[in-house]
């Protein structure tokens, strides 16, 4: 059986990114790609870390936050992968509630900002 594998290209168009960005996840060590001359070849378990990431850069997590959390599978494996990842979104949940909070207070001072300059005109 032959794994399937994704080219530089097909790897940026099925996670819509650029290819700095991928070339950087490589640079940063969050993906190792097969090299096969100049090309670059991603398999299932760069498929994988890839979803991850880009689910992990969705929630806000840093890049950093995201390699750390990959490199707990590889050397503590699984179990402690998912006990860090409940401690991480604890953590992320409680930093966007508050993103959320100065954002209603944001746009509650700007609508009333705007209203009131609204009503002196009329």
């Amino acid at each position: 059986m032959t794994e399937t594998r994704l080219s530089f290209k097909e790897m940026c168009a099925k996670f819509d990114v650029t290819p700095r960005t991928l070339r950087y996840y490589e640079y940063i060590e969050l993906l190792t790609p097969d090299r096969e001359g100049r090309s670059r070849f991603y398999g299932p378990r760069e498929v994988a870390r890839m979803t991850l990431i880009m689910r992990g850069r969705r929630f806000g997590f840093a890049l950093e936050e995201i390699r750390q959390w990959l490199l707990i599978y590889e050397h503590e494996g699984n179990e402690a992968q998912m006990r860090s990842w409940v401690e991480l979104a604890d953590r992320q949940l409680q930093e966007l509630a508050e993103q959320r909070s100065q954002l209603d207070e944001a746009i509650e001072e700007l609508q009333s900002l705007r209203d009131e300059t609204a009503k002196s005109l009329g």
